[in-house]
């Protein structure tokens, strides 16, 4: 593979996923028991990149601190956009650091190696068309935009289809040459934000060959706290783990210690220096982070718990997503369960979710977080607090 050099754009704040993403971005949230942008950089180093560009903004310093200067030997060069003034805006960014033809992909998403190399078949296939971009079927265009394909031709990018006549979104893969500074740069403002599909746009009908082939390999999109449930079940499905298998599906570091009368209920993954005590279940479709302690005979269940987190004895957590440094005292519950969440002034009806507990937040024993609960960060919680809705962030609950 010729392209040897990727751009990474890791800068968005990820509104939609409050209350977890008040002190990280969204790349930096858990997928499985590791950030979302370690995966990225796992499938751009396999399929052969040897130079990262990262650009980072919001709450930038959690991606420098975490990753440091090299990945997996791997130069890690940081760019910083100040403003989030959309996807053509974060590429520009990166200019400076880039001579060559490159990938760009999004920092928020897990896929294969080989969808990279698919899309950079493609594109030096054609030497001459300025970008390549992968695409793949989608059951609802109408959430992400569709495109157009014809013969390996891009030939329309619809924001807003109005017609069920598309099955194909833009996979947030491309390869381009770098004339694609000078055409965002030459694209019209849209509500003050450079949007790269808007170039892609302008090229497409100025006769430009933009490729497009279709892929596969790509997890479901982590827009709300609930896909964080789902991408970490495509995770475990696939094995994409780093700690070796005890069993079929079972997924264990070296450094942890599981009490021999736990249980652990396969697809699931327990990180390093955890801590999982006799009579607890944890499984299926878990995910616990660095030094996650789940106490004697609490049962963990379709959840991804970040570092540092403690679930207390005799326990119940299902549906769960909870940051990093939560602690979920004795006999706390979270039934799970499908229900209606509010996302600011939206609704998602019928939801798969427990509950989403931010960094920091501290649940006294016998808590019962309803499904779709909402806890911002350093909330407290006292002794027997029956929880709805939304919490804000540091809010004391007393009843």
């Amino acid at each position: 593979m010729s392209v040897r050099t990727a751009v990474v754009l890791a800068a968005g704040e990820g509104n939609r996923l409050r209350p977890l993403t008040y002190n990280r971005p969204k790349p930096m949230l858990p997928a499985a028991n590791r950030p979302i942008l370690g995966y990225v950089f796992d499938a751009l180093i396999d399929a052969g990149i040897d130079r990262i560009t990262v650009v980072i903004g919001y709450k930038r310093d959690r991606v420098q601190e975490h990753f440091g200067p090299t990945y997996r030997d791997t130069p890690l060069d940081y760019v910083i956009q100040d403003k989030q003034l959309g996807s053509g805006h974060a590429l520009l960014a990166a200019r400076s650091s880039v001579d060559e033809p490159f990938l760009l992909v999004n920092g928020d998403r897990v896929f294969d190696s080989g969808l990279v190399a698919d899309v950079v078949a493609e594109f030096e296939a054609y030497p001459d068309a300025p970008a390549a971009l992968g695409v793949l079927e989608h059951r609802d265009v109408r959430r992400y935009g569709a495109v157009a394909l014809h013969e390996g031709r891009i030939d329309e990018i619809v924001e807003k289809p109005e017609s069920d006549d598309f099955r194909l979104i833009n996979a947030g893969v491309y390869a381009f040459r770098t004339g694609i500074f000078d055409a965002i740069e030459a694209t019209e403002r849209r509500d003050g934000e450079l949007q790269l599909p808007d170039t892609l746009a302008r090229l497409i009908d100025e006769g430009e060959d933009v490729r497009g082939v279709r892929v596969d390999g790509l997890s479901p999109h982590a827009t709300y706290p609930w896909d964080l449930l789902t991408v970490t079940q495509e995770i475990l499905a696939r094995g994409r783990v780093d700690e070796p298998a005890l069993e079929q599906g079972v997924w264990v570091d070296d450094t942890s210690l599981v009490h021999e009368s736990a249980t652990l209920q396969a697809p699931v993954v327990v990180g390093p220096d955890c801590e999982v005590g006799p009579g607890a279940v944890v499984g299926p479709d878990v995910a616990l982070g660095r030094n996650v302690t789940v106490e004697a005979n609490a049962t963990v269940t379709r959840s991804v718990l970040d570092g540092d987190t403690r679930v207390g004895p005799g326990s119940t957590i299902l549906d769960c997503v909870a940051g990093q440094d939560v602690t979920l005292g004795p006999g706390t519950l979270v039934p799970g369960g499908q229900t209606d969440v509010r996302i600011g002034t939206h609704v998602h009806e019928d939801r798969s979710l427990g509950a989403v507990v931010a960094d920091r937040v501290d649940a006294d024993g016998g808590v019962t977080l309803e499904p779709g609960t909402l806890v911002g960060p350093g909330a407290r919680l006292h002794v027997g607090v029956r929880a709805r809705g939304e919490i804000p962030a540091g809010a004391e609950v007393l009843d």
